[in-house]
């Protein structure tokens, strides 16, 4: 027993705590048509890899500091990029900046590894986003 005031307590503390992340849940989301899917006319949870994909979606789509239901810590701030006369680079470099600190929750959870072939594209008004993300799940890859 380790020297404690409570002589009836082992102050000895360990220093070895394991947490272990949950797997990715979502539901089910045509991202294509923006709507939920059904299955036998109740919503479809997916798990994994394709729950993760659905998350960093919605992560990167929704406009941080927008929306009073989200914390400000939710969602991304890509909108700024579009209107903005900056060089390719400096265009590619801010918006894989803006997702890094948009999906930093699944990075420190466990659930991404790594981002990867990163590159965007103005169409019109429109700002296109490819990268390729590595999770424990897998990879795959991602157009916003």
């Amino acid at each position: 027993m380790a020297d404690s005031i409570f002589p009836f307590i082992d102050a000895t503390v360990s220093d070895t705590i394991t947490l272990q992340a949950e797997a990715p849940r979502e539901y089910a989301w045509d991202c294509e048509n923006l709507e939920l899917i059904l299955e036998n006319g109740k919503c479809k949870i997916v798990e994994g890899l394709e729950a993760l994909k659905i998350k960093i979606y919605k992560a990167l789509i929704t406009d941080r500091y927008r929306y009073l239901i989200y914390s400000w810590d939710y969602g991304s701030e890509l909108e700024t990029l579009v209107g903005q006369k900056y060089s390719k680079e400096l265009t590619n470099s801010e918006a894989l900046r803006y997702v890094q600190d948009a999906l930093k929750a699944y990075f420190d959870y466990g659930w991404i590894t790594e981002i990867k072939n990163f590159s965007t594209a103005f169409e019109d008004d429109t700002l296109h986003i490819t990268f390729d993300v590595v999770t424990p799940y897998g990879e795959a890859t991602m157009n916003v």
